[in-house]
C-alpha cells in the first residue's frame, strides 16, 4: 500500500518589514538626532517620550507636533536630516539574525520587502549599512506615498509593486507585515494583511497589543518558522 502524498505547507506570498527598530538598530540614532534638533531650536532637550511615541511615522508629521508652525517644522526637519547624515553610518547596524532571516525567506520563494517612513535616501543608506540591500524585492519609503504610516497607503503601495491583489482575502491572508510600532501594525491591519509585532523595539507590549497584531515575534527563528 503506497504512502499518502505529503501535503505542502502553505507559505507567505510576501513578508514586508518596517526598517527602523525592526530590521535596523536605529533607535539610538533617532534619539540622538531628535535631541540635537531640540537643543538647536529649543535651547534644551525635551523628553525622549515625546519622540519615541512617534517612531514609525514620517519625520515631518512627527516634527509638526513639536513645532510652533509649519515653517518651524521644516527648519527642524532640515536640522534633523543634516545632523543624521553626519552620524548615521557610525551608529547604525542590523539586528543580529535579520539578514539570515530574510535570506531564509527568499530561499523558500517568499518575496521580501521593506515599508518604511524614512526618506529613500536614508533608507537606502540604512539598508546598505545593514547588508540588506540585495535581499529585497520591493522598497517603499516616505518619498513614494502621500500618507505615511499608520495610514495603509505604504503597505498597499508595496502590494501593488509586488502585483498582489488587494481585494482578494485569500491573497492578503498570505502577506505578513512585521513591525515594532503600533503605527506599523495599524497600517498593516488597515491594508488587510496579517501583522506581526516584534518585541525588541522601543514600544512596550501593552502599547503594541492595542494594535491587535496577529502574531508576536521574540526572535528571528520564530519569524522564519511562521506560516499563514
Amino acid at each position: 500500500m503506497s504512502e499518502p502524498a505529503a501535503v505542502a505547507c502553505p507559505d507567505w506570498r510576501a513578508v514586508l518589514f518596517d526598517l527602523d527598530g525592526t530590521l535596523a538598530d536605529t533607535v539610538p540614532l533617532i534619539l540622538r538626532c531628535y535631541r540635537h534638533t531640540m537643543r538647536t531650536h529649543r535651547g534644551r532637550e525635551l523628553p525622549d517620550e515625546l519622540w519615541v511615541r512617534n517612531i514609525g511615522r514620517p519625520l515631518r508629521a512627527s516634527m509638526a507636533e513639536l513645532a510652533a508652525d509649519l515653517d518651524e517644522a521644516e527648519r527642524m526637519v532640515a536640522t534633523y536630516v543634516a545632523f543624521q547624515r553626519t552620524v548615521h553610518d557610525e551608529m547604525v547596524c542590523g539586528f543580529p539574525g535579520a539578514t539570515d532571516a530574510l535570506a531564509a525567506l527568499r530561499t523558500r520563494g517568499v518575496r521580501v520587502g521593506v515599508v518604511t517612513s524614512k526618506s529613500r535616501e536614508m533608507a537606502v543608506r540604512t539598508l546598505a549599512r545593514c547588508g540588506l540591500t540585495d535581499l529585497l524585492d520591493v522598497l517603499v519609503t516616505a518619498d513614494d506615498v502621500r500618507a505615511g504610516k499608520p495610514d495603509p497607503e505604504p503597505v498597499r503601495r508595496a502590494l501593488t509593486e509586488l502585483e498582489l491583489a488587494q481585494d482578494v482575502a485569500d491573497v492578503l491572508a498570505e502577506v505578513l507585515f512585521v513591525g515594532d510600532s503600533p503605527h506599523d501594525l495599524v497600517a498593516g491591519r488597515e491594508a488587510g494583511v496579517r501583522t506581526a509585532a516584534v518585541r525588541w523595539g522601543p514600544f512596550p507590549a501593552e502599547v503594541l497589543a492595542e494594535a491587535e497584531p496577529n502574531h508576536w515575534i521574540s526572535e528571528w527563528q520564530e519569524l522564519v518558522a511562521l506560516r499563514p
